[in-house]
């Protein structure tokens, strides 16, 4: 669409967080006690806890949390055994919707999930039904203020990434999965932690949808990300820059 910004997404979700700072830290105590718990407590030779504390970082997590989250998940903690979910549907005005999560509770996960898709007009589907709209793809994100445009995508570049996308707002640089660490670590070297960095989920197909559609979509992100095991929540909707500067001004 034209005028479609690809930061939407990205601007939407970082509101989100800044709202709800608590919950998110919350939750990204849960990722690290996990990955500390599968593969110990030592970042540089678990990449899974790694990549959760740089996370935590750039969240602005305060030291102390990350460090008792480690020390939970290597000393057992509270016993909580989490196992990883993900979810499938689509959503108003048939956008699709893949939710991440981490639950001691598959039962009550799965029916909270299906029941924020019902009543928000949309629906819960199999696995599979929607991932194949989606490429997996490691993302690092830096300030704008990093560096220039060109001088980013050449870094990126050399550190390996497939590609890196500059605005107004920042740096995006995405690459290939099994990539991933390899290029973060290239890029850490030169330009320190960046503000956020993960595998996520890459639309390459846009499902274009009108404002009101949109509003629903974003009331269904927010009750889905407002749920304690829900890690992620990736769609592929898109609207003009104007319409997502009007929803997000009325969250």
């Amino acid at each position: 669409m034209a005028g479609h910004s690809k930061w939407a997404n990205i601007q939407y979700r970082k509101g989100a967080q800044d709202k709800k700072r608590a919950k998110i830290f919350s939750k990204l105590g849960r990722e690290i006690t996990v990955a500390a718990k599968m593969g110990g407590g030592d970042p540089d030779m678990n990449p899974r806890l790694r990549l959760a504390i740089v996370t935590a970082k750039g969240q602005s997590m305060p030291k102390n949390n990350i460090e008792n989250a480690v020390r939970k998940g290597v000393g057992g903690g509270e016993g909580d055994d989490y196992v990883e979910m993900r979810y499938e549907g689509y959503g108003p005005g048939g956008v699709a919707v893949i939710v991440d999560a981490l639950t001691d509770n598959k039962n009550r996960t799965a029916g909270e999930v299906r029941s924020y898709f019902t009543k928000l007009g949309g629906n819960l589907g199999e696995t599979g039904s929607v991932n194949f709209m989606f490429d997996r793809v490691g993302e690092i994100i830096y300030p704008a203020d990093k560096a220039d445009a060109e001088s980013m995508f050449e870094t990126a570049v050399e550190a390996g990434a497939a590609d890196c996308a500059s605005d107004d707002d920042g740096h995006v640089i995405t690459s290939d999965p099994d990539d991933f660490s390899a290029v973060r670590e290239a890029l850490e070297a030169k330009l320190g932690e960046p503000e956020r960095a993960g595998l996520v989920w890459q639309p390459n197909v846009m499902a274009e949808v009108t404002e009101d559609q949109a509003s629903s979509v974003l009331k269904l992100i927010d009750v889905l990300e407002d749920n304690d095991d829900v890690q992620t929540v990736t769609t592929n909707f898109e609207v003009s820059d104007e319409v997502m500067e009007k929803l997000l001004a009325s969250q």
